[in-house]
């Protein structure tokens, strides 16, 4: 299964559905598909609406391999089905599109302009259960909010520390060392995130192939010699909060460097439509992210 789905990934054209919205981020995604907190009590039923808009999405026709390469799942999804199906193996044998598993479990406080991932400490009994599931690969997120040189060397450092474990294990892992879209010195934070990550390339050991989850650059095609690393799988970019219409306009300007896009993704998505209204929103949203990530 690792060869098909590598292949997929690596040369494919479309890009990845995130679908891993955790704790934190479930109430924001529940609130902007119509369903207010209200709605439920308490966090099992929290998760039971989220997982049921998630499953729409992918069960949905516009929701295929022809045009989405990739999906990351949150980790209570590994326990859930898609369709009838274990949800990753729905992904894969179903819609051809490759199963990614979000790992971290949330970040520190600020420091030094950066919050780093909080400690995983059962991340090699996560790391079991994905391989059990079919999965792909793994993500996890820590977000730079200002141009701290050694900040930012202790978030790229923390990445690929876990990244080593990852590979070791068998799997993909997408490093995202976000940046902050509303940094002030966002440019500087590119420059010293790019230098920093180069290093590692140079210096690090790894079992296997990465991937890379970026903040689109402010300038055009910053990251191309990543994008052109033979380690490097892909460089995938999230929305970050730019609207969609904005992402999908800065993406397009970096050839190579496709979507991995969460709330641009789902907007304008709503609970209480059709389900021919769903589709031929959720359609459009695939085309134009597709569109921008294949430019």
């Amino acid at each position: 299964m690792f060869a098909p789905q590598l292949e997929h990934m690596a040369n494919g054209r479309g890009f990845i559905a995130a679908l891993d919205q955790s704790g934190g981020s479930t109430p924001k995604a529940l609130q902007l598909y119509g369903i207010g907190p209200d709605a439920y009590t308490g966090d099992e039923e929290m998760y039971d609406l989220v997982h049921a808009m998630r499953e729409r999405i992918v069960t949905s026709p516009s929701f295929t391999g022809a045009r989405i390469l990739g999906s990351i799942l949150f980790e209570k999804t590994l326990d859930r089905t898609f369709g009838g199906q274990p949800a990753a193996d729905y992904l894969w044998e179903t819609k051809h599109v490759v199963p990614f598993l979000k790992v971290d479990k949330g970040l520190t406080d600020e420091a030094e302009g950066v919050r780093l991932m909080k400690p995983i400490p059962d991340l090699e009994d996560l790391l079991k259960r994905a391989n059990a599931a079919h999965v792909f690969g793994t993500k996890m997120r820590s977000v730079i909010s200002s141009a701290d040189r050694d900040g930012i060397r202790a978030a790229v450092a923390q990445q690929f520390g876990l990244g080593r474990r990852i590979t070791a294990a068998d799997l993909v892992p997408i490093l995202e060392p976000e940046i902050d879209i509303k940094a002030a010195d966002k440019g500087e934070c590119e420059r010293i995130l790019l230098d920093e990550i180069g290093r590692h390339l140079l210096s690090d050991t790894l079992d296997g192939p990465i991937m890379l989850k970026l903040t689109i650059p402010e300038v055009d095609g910053f990251y191309t010699p990543l994008i052109e690393h033979p380690e490097i799988v892909r460089v995938v970019a999230l929305s970050g909060g730019y609207t969609r219409a904005e992402a999908n306009e800065r993406l397009a300007r970096n050839p190579g460097l496709i979507a991995s896009f969460s709330r641009a993704l789902t907007e304008g998505l709503r609970v209480d439509m059709t389900p021919e209204e769903f589709d031929a929103t959720l359609d459009e949203s695939v085309r134009s992210i597709y569109a921008a990530s294949t430019t």
